[in-house]
């Protein structure tokens, strides 16, 4: 099998000219530069020069052999060069844990904030809370606490509201009616016979706005139980379908006009989302880089939320 490093001292030899140069460039001694092309030539079973008193000057089938080869010669230089570099720099690795819609909607527009080499990972609250603690994930973006063990650290960083959205066309006059004049028991059942998009069939956000605005729990009719959140939205703006989002997932959608707002409820529906971390393992300039990832790429929908 031929050794790669023989078409590098071809290479170089091609290039320079002479034996001396071409195993000064590569760090070898004469006679071993020499060794690797007559073992080359041999393999090949073609001579690859004409060896004068100061010069190699290359036969027509080195000449062709040079044109097949420079190209990835050169691309694995490159490639070894680079790799020499970035273990030099010892460019650090985060895992960060980021629900898959707020990676989707703000952080993948902005990699280029982030000079550390990122893993993303997509989960709910807890599987990510449960990776944070088993050192699986070094950092999390995520929407509760659990102070059950003391080793994370939980930074606030945003709270988003939750409130009722539909398409732009959707006529809700009725529904505005009935708010404006506070009949919440009118607005309750106009909005039980509306279709509904929900995360999943137990309706987690539909039942939090409700418990907190009709102080019970919702009776709907659920058209489809959809696991990604921006794709409800997507569902919303293209049907006569309602869904309960936030200001956080909805922003881009919201600004765009894709959705409109149905109602906020007249009791603030919050939750606070925050960084999860554990400062003995993670070092401070590297939540200090997530930290900036994320506030930098959500700051043009801050006026939203």
């Amino acid at each position: 099998m031929v050794n790669l490093e023989w078409y590098r001292t071809f290479k170089a030899i091609y290039q320079h000219g002479t034996l001396t140069k071409a195993s000064a460039e590569l760090m070898i001694s004469q006679p071993n530069a020499s060794v690797q092309l007559s073992s080359l030539e041999s393999y090949i079973g073609h001579a690859l020069f004409i060896r004068l008193p100061r010069k190699m000057v290359p036969t027509e089938y080195g000449k062709l052999l040079y044109t097949q080869i420079v190209e990835s010669i050169d691309n694995l230089e490159r490639v070894e060069v680079e790799f020499k570099k970035s273990s030099i720099r010892k460019e650090p690795t985060i895992r960060l844990g980021v629900p898959s819609e707020v990676f989707y909607s703000y952080l993948s527009k902005n990699m280029h904030l982030v000079k550390s080499h990122l893993i993303v990972e997509y989960g709910l609250a807890t599987d990510l809370i449960a990776k944070l603690r088993s050192g699986e994930l070094d950092i999390a973006f995520i929407t509760k606490q659990d102070k059950t063990q003391d080793n994370l650290t939980y930074e606030y960083l945003y709270s988003e509201s939750f409130m009722i959205v539909c398409n732009p066309a959707f006529d809700t006059t009725e529904i505005d009616q009935y708010i404006a004049e506070n009949d919440l028991a009118k607005a309750e059942r106009w909005l039980r016979k509306q279709v509904w998009y929900a995360y999943d069939t137990n309706l987690p956000l539909v039942r939090r706005f409700w418990r907190s605005n009709f102080l019970k729990r919702p009776i709907l009719k659920l058209s489809a139980a959809i696991p990604d959140n921006i794709s409800i939205l997507r569902a919303v703006a293209t049907s006569g379908g309602f869904a309960v989002s936030s200001d956080l997932i909805g922003g881009e959608a919201l600004k765009n006009k894709q959705v409109k707002i149905v109602w906020k409820g007249i009791v603030p529906t919050t939750n606070s989302l925050y960084l999860g971390y554990n400062q003995e393992k993670l070092e401070p300039h590297l939540v200090s880089e997530v930290r900036g990832f994320i506030k930098q790429s959500m700051e043009e929908y801050l006026d939203i939320m």
